[in-house]
């Protein structure tokens, strides 16, 4: 947390309005971005035609998702016909033909497990940040990256099952009858640990990417308060710091981006045709297949569409939890004033 001083009093913010600050941020930051990755699909539609049964990653600036062509696919957002001859020429033509909520499409199930996963991220990150600054004062440095690899590991093991069932359910349209016995068998043969398959990659890409960005967004933030002679970040402060936090850490940890979004497509090739192949490819051996197949480089694939997406994603949301949170701390000091 960042404490506001009235006076001698500190005025904290509780936990519950942390989890409507990072709730606002969160809604607000992929009604923004959302449009970009509808844009870059549908481009992609264009150009390469989508197939059933195919799949492509699916993101909403806050969280990737893997998405899987319908049988009635002429019908679906993704493969709506459109000859656009680039990303504003895209965006133009989809408002002018279809309507301004054509760019979000898909929104709806993404915001499912965005919005409980963001909430849980940020609220643990700012309650563990205050917990350890009461215990480690001396190394204030390391209490981003504590904090941040704690929260993050958090999140991404309670959301990294809800990743797996949406992800079936997207393939066709379940009952909860059928969803219940499709994750009953999942279990009965393979374990509960099956539920957490892709888990691997996603704490690899995730965990390393929320250690940096913490870290360096703290350390951007005071900076940047420093060389303005402020006490306080301001909006566009936090905004700047959030977005070049972001960027950085998104270029460190694209390989094992890339990873994760090849094992995912895998996992459902294999489940939806029942082919037989190795499916328990360790991370490395993924990354090892990669570089022999297309160089180093190929383990940086979608360098620019990723930054694109996280640098705006990042700033919108930091900045947004850090004013919602800015603001129940001023509600807070009104209502113990009087």
């Amino acid at each position: 947390m960042d404490p506001e001083a009235g006076g001698t009093q500190i005025i904290k913010v509780t936990p519950l309005q942390q989890m409507l600050a990072s709730c606002t941020g969160a809604v607000l930051t992929s009604l923004i971005v959302t449009p970009l990755d509808v844009v870059k699909i549908r481009l992609q539609a264009q150009n390469n035609p989508f197939y059933k049964g195919k799949c492509f990653v699916y993101s909403n600036g806050l969280m990737d998702h893997l998405c899987v062509c319908e049988e009635e696919g002429n019908r679906a957002w993704y493969k709506k016909p459109g000859r656009f001859q680039g990303t504003l020429d895209a965006f133009l033509k989809i408002i002018r033909n279809e309507g301004v909520k054509s760019l979000w499409s898909g929104l709806p199930p993404t915001l499912v497990m965005a919005v409980p996963a963001t909430v849980i991220y940020f609220t643990c990150y700012d309650q563990l940040t205050a917990l350890l600054k009461s215990k480690l004062e001396e190394n204030e440095s390391y209490i981003p990256i504590i904090a941040g690899i704690v929260a993050r590991f958090g999140a991404v093991t309670v959301i990294s099952p809800l990743e797996l069932i949406r992800t079936k359910m997207q393939s066709k349209k379940f009952s909860y009858k059928e969803l219940h016995r499709f994750v009953s068998k999942k279990v009965s043969e393979d374990g509960w640990i099956s539920l957490w398959r892709g888990w691997a990659p996603t704490v690899l890409r995730d965990v390393p990417f929320s250690a940096m960005y913490w870290y360096n967004y703290e350390v951007l933030k005071k900076w940047f308060c420093v060389k303005s002679g402020l006490y306080e970040p301001t909006f566009m402060i936090n905004f700047t710091s959030g977005a070049l936090s972001g960027s950085l850490a998104a270029v460190a940890t694209l390989p094992f981006d890339v990873v994760k979004t090849q094992k995912q497509t895998q996992l459902w090739i294999h489940e939806s045709h029942k082919i037989s192949m190795p499916l328990r490819m360790s991370t490395w051996a993924i990354m090892k297949n990669i570089v022999a197949e297309s160089g180093f480089s190929g383990l940086f694939t979608g360098l620019i569409p990723r930054l694109i997406k996280i640098a705006p994603a990042c700033a919108v949301m930091i900045s947004t939890y850090e004013f919602g949170k800015a603001f129940f701390q001023k509600q807070n000091a009104r209502r113990q004033q009087n």
